[in-house]
């Protein structure tokens, strides 16, 4: 058996859902599977990716459309799939279409790279990796390197991030590079030439030797000033002749630039501005320059005016001339268009000539008109011009603040550099521009903009934008950053200008790529400097070509978008695999805790998850380091102390962490990526703490980080993902991580000192911990400790630290030899929890102490063999399994075979049943005080729950509360089971042994454990129960099998028996033993209406509802056994030729609705069709509970029992209506309806002699499904049906009609012995044949239904009542005719039963009428919303006086019925399969996404069913069912037609 379960995720589509900003990370080796959403099913979906094709080569811009895997391989295929097997890492996109849609939703997925390091080529999980960086200009010569990097490798880490190696540019920046493709010369020794060969030998042998895995950075967003190549090739920047809308920005920086050259002579000293920069008032007085000095000389203004005189002349020659305009382009619309300058010169804009031709329009040819036209245009130029000159005020009023804040950071701010006085060196900011040529005065300066040799060398400088947006390009067009001075300069720094395509500058595209290929082929990943300022599409394509040589490329990257959302675009476009985070960000250790619970791991006690699972959004993986190369020095902003504690929690995340090289040997400042020359120190284990050029364990926190870092990796390879922070108190940070197959921990303490111990006052008392299990060892306690080594004094040759701070570290002890710890006492919490109280005695500012923990050892064996247990439902539990050296005889068989024995019956018991179910065996559903009750008692109810709290993690639930307070909800389940006899009790025992080992386990991994074993008990059961039904389950997809567990959910026995006894002649009745008489008594499986109302006692059993549902949740299921003993059962309550509406176990029952004989025909005639010799029912022998209609019921044990076979008892059924059923109900009065009036309990159900429609009823009783009797004083409904639908309801004629044309086929066939009925008519005793009867309705059916399109349709007897044509009436001869003519779904079920009696096309437009006007999301419109008296909210407690609503009057005047949705789409199928291939089709997709949101449904409920009803356009009704049978069974129905 493999441990290793294929892990699949999938990804549910949905119609419009763009999720470009949503990562979705996976790893190699995934499965991905794209499935529908509720919105695409039904339609034609094509998915496609750019993931490449089996032997293909990935390309950004090849797309391969996916294939569909249908598992079912049926026209049901909302189980359909297509899927991706992710064995390439890398960033791919995904879209999807339907129909002419070609793109109506998409994505992108990242597969994160495989890292491998070793001889053995290893894999080194991504949270193992340990990084240090070093700016790769201070390890000196390359021969030198491995002493210096040997340094990372002593200190535990196993990666290594260099800074750009290649050859830097003038101001030696680290990432302002003269030549991306020459290695730095510096590298090379005298007399040695070292290359890029050389580099990645040394490289190999770090990742072979060292176990080191090394990256380096790639810069794509700009080069170094004095690039060889950016002088060859201006045209890779932005210059003034690629770039002019920069023009007027350069004019502004060279003016700038000549202030700095005035400010530095001293020539402002008169306006009270010295060259150094003091104070305010200096401040006041760079403005002053500015506005009076500055920006009136270069009048920036002008670049983006209009030349008034020359443009008004050109539109006065026009108007002369007679021009018109063209109206093509200007289509007849008055505005005046201004077209800027596409060279920016001043006023160089023009006016667009048509648009002012068409808005200034003189009304005569004459002069004096003309020339009012042109003092009209010169007007509106000069308010243009205006406004352009105001606009350029806004934009100097920013560049002025800009610069004083600059000139504020730079020489004024404590925290800034302090430069001194403003020189030509350092000026009074950045130019934005480089200036190759001799300096001159602005006048002179000024005309070379328009010299292209000269203009084309004005290259604009690199920065970042404060607040950006990072998907804008701040130097193209649009953006105002550089004339509004908002660049924060590097002026080192060229900003590479790429264009959108490598044909937009092919030298710089193919450079980078060659920088790029160079640097992949010898490094095993990248960080993207810069990346938030990087275009995207130039990273994308850069990206690919580094794939290519090196498919898992480790991709890191810093972005500063402002957001998770933004990061994502970058992250998901770019495949970044991990973002770079800083603990430096923190302001406080509690800050800290939330980071390293932030950055990745599960909580402790994390539930298990399935390996096919719904892919989730994740949060880009973290690199959380201590502190980044290019951040301040931690040891400034805190203290020395810190070092060491915070660098543990940083270890303790379960991510990937690292440093930069100086941190650990506590250098105390920023180790510049500018300015810094000095070399860094090398390994030397003898080395003296003195010696500036070398370092060795006892260096800093050099050991600590060491012991951190082997325990970091330790961590992450061994599995250790889950993570619980606890902030002890406002200094003290505890870090558990956490093993969930070996549930062993490491929890680390951590007392940070962000203050210096010296001179802050800290807690003298440490606050006690407790720690559960069994503390195993101390793995380190260290802490940083003052020594005699002299104090830091700054080498000049070598990046030293400070060596008056050491770390004082044990490893590896036992509790007692800790110096940290003054006691350690063993206390109990509970019987199954063992608590360790750690008492410190030393835990000082800037310590840390690491316990390993186990369980206790009787928990740890007990979890193993709960893990044993759980084997057989799946693999991944052998790791941490025990065997059970102790296992009870009930444990010792496997599930799956003691569950083989229950019977569909038992599953009712073992999985649902809901409180009212509960009640009658004296008990009730579980409740959780101050939260609720569980839906049911059996599984379904917890697992209901477990689903929305598994997939989270919401260990703080109040079912998970519930579990680790007490074993109450444990006990619940099995003590629910145990007290039954046969499988179910043995079900019981099951679970009763396997709790008995759950209880003993510490309380916090209890509903961990608890879901485990009920995960894997249900899913056993559900295998079980569709193994016990029909094929079409068998075989379905889940949409049907949840469907079909309607069944299990609706079908059971109660403590009572809902149905009357069958015959002792019939064989395979179920019988049980009663509880309290001791007797055997018959068992039959009833069919409960709805859930909760209609579940238990007389209320569950209901004639029309249980024979609507029948068929689908008994025959389509295969429950042939269960189907026949509920039909004989009803058989045997036959009275005045109908069967109960409520059954009440036949003693009870009220025979008062017309229509539930007629379904319970159509059941038996179903039965007949779908049961293999089914036929063979009919010969089943009925006992007559009323063997005449004034009989007292007669039960079990009465003398003389009428026993008929069932055919005979159809006869009796079809022969009473022939004659004329007419009887007042028994007991008529309050005492069986209490709101009836009394006319009301008169039942009549005849056959009119001329139609042979059946029909009954009167204005005060209500007999088919559309029952709602008035309840309300207040409103005079009481005693009143709200839809009597008396005369000929349009459903009893089509059942009527299916069941009379089937029994003149039985009889035909010799299956039924009965050709015709004798009645007495007239006094005379006639026969009337079914064949005749048949005919009949055939005859007359459309006749009288069917409302024509002609006005003058001799068949329409009130034409005045007709409001909609092309439709079937609900009922025919009501005795309000305004009632026949409202349109309701009745007549789909007519359709379905009785197709013959529809013309085709009359049917099929009779159907899209009524999906037009009563389909709903879940069910039908059980009224037209154009009716008067609609109203599509039910609300059974609103008792007001409005006739039509009150006390839910309108139960069937407009909330959407769901039964009926399943007649009308079986109706639509059929009649679509006889108009032809294409309408079938498009029915069938019609199909599929109308049920989709019933699955949608089924899959969120807690309940696992679909409701009665809900309020109008699918809103939900607090007062429905939550889940009724009929709703459930004709769904089933539909997909099982299809």
């Amino acid at each position: 058996m493999s441990l290793q379960t294929k892990q699949v995720r999938v990804l549910v589509l949905n119609d419009m859902e763009q999720l470009g900003r949503t990562l979705f990370r996976l790893d190699q080796g995934f499965e991905l599977q794209f499935r529908l959403g509720p919105t695409l099913q039904g339609k034609h979906v094509h998915v496609h990716t750019n993931y490449p094709a089996p032997g293909k080569h990935f390309d950004r811009h090849t797309f391969q459309a996916l294939a569909w895997h249908n598992p079912m391989g049926r026209e049901d295929d909302s189980d359909k799939f297509c899927t991706l097997d992710l064995q390439i890492a890398g960033s791919y996109q995904y879209y999807f279409g339907h129909g002419h849609e070609e793109k109506s939703g998409g994505g992108y997925i990242v597969v994160d790279p495989v890292l491998r390091a070793g001889a053995d080529n290893h894999h080194v999980h991504l949270d193992c990796i340990t990084i240090q960086t070093y700016l790769s200009k201070c390890l000196g010569h390359l021969d030198d390197w491995p002493a210096r990097l040997r340094v990372a490798k002593e200190s535990g880490y196993n990666m290594i991030h260099f800074t750009p190696l290649q050859t830097l540019g003038i101001s030696r920046s680290c990432y302002s590079l003269a030549d991306q493709l020459s290695l730095n010369p510096e590298f090379s020794p005298p007399g040695k030439n070292y290359t890029w060969t050389e580099v990645g030998e040394l490289v190999q042998k770090l990742k072979k030797e060292w176990n080191m895995i090394c990256i380096t950075d790639v810069v794509y967003n700009h080069t170094a000033a004095n690039s060889p190549w950016i002088k060859e090739h201006p045209e890779c920047g932005y210059n003034l002749v690629n770039s002019p809308h920069l023009r007027s920005a350069w004019v502004l920086d060279r003016a700038i630039w000549h202030m700095t050259c005035n400010m530095a002579d001293a020539k402002y000293a008169a306006m009270g501005l010295p060259a150094q920069v003091q104070n305010e008032g200096h401040l006041n007085a760079i403005r002053s320059v500015l506005w009076e000095q500055v920006f009136p000389k270069v009048k920036l203004w002008e670049f983006f005016q209009v030349k008034i005189e020359s443009t008004v002349e050109e539109f006065r020659t026009l108007l002369t001339e007679g021009a018109k305009p063209d109206q093509k382009k200007t289509e007849g619309k008055q505005g005046l268009k201004i077209i800027q300058d596409p060279k920016f010169r001043r006023f160089g804009n023009k006016v667009d000539m048509d648009s002012a031709l068409e808005t200034f329009v003189p009304h005569s040819r004459s002069p004096q008109a003309i020339l009012e036209a042109c003092n009209w245009l010169w007007g509106r130029l000069e308010e243009i011009n205006k406004e352009q000159y105001q606009q350029m005020l806004q934009h100097q009023e920013q560049a002025a603040n800009c610069i004083v804040g600059n000139v504020v950071y730079e020489r004024l701010a404590d925290h800034g550099p302090k430069l001194g006085p403003v020189t030509r060196k350092d000026p009074i900011v950045t130019r934005y521009f480089t200036f190759p040529f001799e300096e001159k005065s602005l006048e002179e300066d000024l005309p070379m903009m328009d010299q292209p040799d000269k203009a084309s060398h004005f290259l604009a400088h690199n920065g970042w934008v404060m607040g950006d947006d990072p998907l804008r390009n701040f130097a193209e067009p649009g953006s105002n950053v550089y004339i509004r001075r908002e660049l924060i300069c590097w002026g080192d720094s060229v900003k590479l200008r790429y264009g959108n395509k490598p044909e937009d500058c092919p030298y710089l595209w193919a450079h980078m790529q060659k920088y790029t290929e160079i640097t992949a082929k010898h490094f095993a990943g990248v960080r993207l400097d810069n990346c938030h300022s990087t275009p995207l599409h130039v990273a994308e394509y850069m990206l690919d070509v580094a794939r290519v040589l090196r498919p898992s490329l480790y991709v890191v990257a810093e972005l500063f978008t402002g957001s998770e959302d933004l990061d994502n675009v970058f992250v998901t476009k770019l495949g970044i695999t991990s973002l770079i985070r800083e603990a430096m960000s923190a302001g406080d250790s509690h800050e800290e805790g939330r980071l390293v619970y932030r950055y990745g791991g599960e909580p402790v006690g994390a539930f298990v998850q399935p390996s096919l699972r719904p892919l989730v959004p994740s949060i880009a993986h973290a690199m959380f380091l201590d502190v980044t190369h290019d951040n301040e020095c931690p040891i400034q902003l805190r203290s020395a102390y810190d070092s060491l504690p915070s660098s543990a929690i940083v270890s303790m995340a379960c991510c990937c962490s690292g440093s930069t090289r100086g941190y650990d040997e506590m250098v105390p400042h920023q180790i510049s990526v500018v300015k810094e020359e000095r070399f860094y120190p090398k390994w030397n284990p003898e080395a003296k703490a003195s010696s500036p050029g070398e370092v060795n364990l006892k260096t800093g926190i050099i050991a600590g980080k060491l012991a951190l870092n082997k325990m970091h990796q330790e961590l992450a390879s061994k599995g250790f993902n889950q993570v619980y922070v606890d902030q002890v108190d406002e200094d003290i940070v505890a870090v558990t991580r956490h093993c969930p197959s070996t549930h062993q921990s490491v929890v680390a303490v951590c007392r940070t000192a962000f203050h210096n111990p010296k001179h802050h006052q800290y807690r003298k008392e440490v606050p006690p911990m407790f720690i559960p299990g069994k503390i195993e060892e101390v793995i380190l306690e260290a802490r940083i400790i003052d020594r005699q080594a002299g104090t830091y004094k700054k080498c000049e040759k070598y990046i030293n630290g400070m060596p008056e701070y050491t770390v004082e570290i044990k490893e590896h002890i036992q509790l007692k030899d800790s110096g940290v710890v003054k006691h350690a006492g063993v206390t109990s919490k509970g019987s199954s929890e063992f608590v360790q109280e750690i008492i410190f005695e030393r835990l000082t500012p800037g310590s840390v102490i690491a316990f390993r923990v186990s369980l206790d050892p009787k928990a740890q064996e007990l979890v193993g063999v709960i893990r044993h247990h759980l084997i057989q439902f799946s693999p991944k539990y052998k790791p941490g399994s025990l065997p059970d050296q102790h296992t009870p005889p009930i444990l010792e068989t496997p599930l799956a075979q003691i569950m083989s024995k229950l019977t569909l019956g038992d599953m009712n018991m073992l999985l649902f049943r809901c409180d009212s179910e509960e009640q009658e065996d004296g008990g009730g559903c579980y409740n959780i005080p101050s939260w609720t009750s569980f839906k049911y008692g059996g599984l379904q109810g917890l697992l209901s729950v477990m689903a929305d709290i598994r997939p989270k993690n919401d260990l703080g639930h109040p079912v998970c509360d519930n579990l680790r307070q007490g074993d109450w909800m444990i006990d619940y389940v099995s003590n629910r089971l145990v007290c039954h006899s046969g499988a179910l009790g043995e079900v019981g025992k099951w679970l009763k042994a396997m709790f008995h080992y759950l209880k003993h386990i510490p309380r916090y991994l209890i509903p961990c454990y608890f879901d485990a074993i009920l995960v894997g008990v249900y899913t056993t059961a559900l295998d079980t129960t569709f193994n016990k039904m029909s094929s079409f389950v068998q075989n379905g997809s889940t949409f049907v099998k949840l469907l079909a567990l309607g069944s299990v959910q609706m079908g059971g026995v109660g403590s009572f028996p809902a149905l009357p006894p069958l015959s002792l002649e019939l064989p395979d009745v179920p019988y049980r033993l009663n509880k309290d008489t001791g007797k055997k008594e018959q068992c039959c499986i009833s069919l409960a209406a709805g859930l909760p109302h209609f579940s238990s006692g007389i209320f569950r059993c209901w004639g029309r509802d249980t024979f609507i549902a029948l068929r689908g949740l008994m025959l389509v299921t295969g429950r042939h056994l269960e189907a026949r003993n509920i039909i004989l059962a009803f058989a045997g309550t036959l009275r005045h030729g109908l069967i109960p509406n409520l059954l009440g176990e036949g003693i009870c029952a009220r025979f008062n609705c017309r229509d539930a004989v007629w379904w319970w025909l159509q059941c038996i005639q179903d039965y007949c069709t779908l049961v293999p010799e089914g036929i063979a029912i009919l010969r089943c022998p009925v006992v007559r509970m009323y063997p005449r209609d004034d009989s007292e019921p007669q039960v079990s044990g009465t003398p003389s029992l009428l026993t008929q076979p069932l055919c005979d008892v159809i006869h009796e059924a079809m022969q009473r209506h022939m004659q004329g059923i007419d009887f007042r109900e028994r007991n008529a009065g309050p005492k069986i309806d209490m709101h009836m009036k009394d006319e009301g309990f008169n039942v009549v159900a005849k056959v009119h002699r001329d139609t042979g429609f059946v029909y009954g009823g009167n204005r005060f009783n209500c007999g088919t499904w559309m029952d709602k009797m008035g309840e309300s004083d207040k409103a005079r409904n009481k005693g009143m049906p709200a839809t009597p639908r008396d005369g000929s309801a349009v459903e009893i004629v089509g059942l009527s009609k299916s069941a009379v044309r089937w029994l003149v086929e039985l009889h035909k066939k010799g299956l039924f012995p009965h050709s015709s009925m004798k009645i007495h008519r007239d006094g005379k005793e006639v026969k009337v044949s079914y064949e005749e009867w048949n005919h009949k309705i055939l005859a007359n059916f459309e006749r009288n239904f069917y409302v024509s399109h002609d006005e003058k349709d001799p068949n329409e007897k009130h034409p005045d009542l007709v409001h909609k044509r092309g439709i079937y009436k609900d009922s025919h001869g009501a005795s309000s005719p305004w009632c026949d003519y409202q349109l309701r779904p009745n007549f789909c079920i007519a359709m379905v039963v009785a197709p013959e009696l529809f013309t085709v096309e009359r049917a099929w437009k009779a159907l899209g009428i009524a999906e037009k006007k009563l389909l709903g999301p879940l069910g039908m419109k059980t009224l037209d919303p154009d009716d008067m008296v609609y109203c599509g909210v039910y609300d059974n407690a609103l008792d007001n006086d409005n006739y039509n609503v009150a006390r839910g009057f309108n139960y069937h005047q407009g909330p959407e019925w769901l039964w009926p949705i399943g007649y009308f789409l079986r109706a639509k199928l059929y009649f679509a399969k006889k108009l032809g291939k294409e309408t079938y089709e498009q029915t069938v997709y019609l199909v599929k996404s109308i049920l989709s949101q019933h699955y949608v449904h089924l899959e969120r409920s807690s309940w696992k069913g679909l409701p009665e009803l809900t309020n109008e356009n699918g809103q939900y009704c607090p007062f429905s069912c939550e889940s009724q049978a009929w709703s459930i069974s004709t769904v089933l129905e539909v997909l099982h037609d299809i």
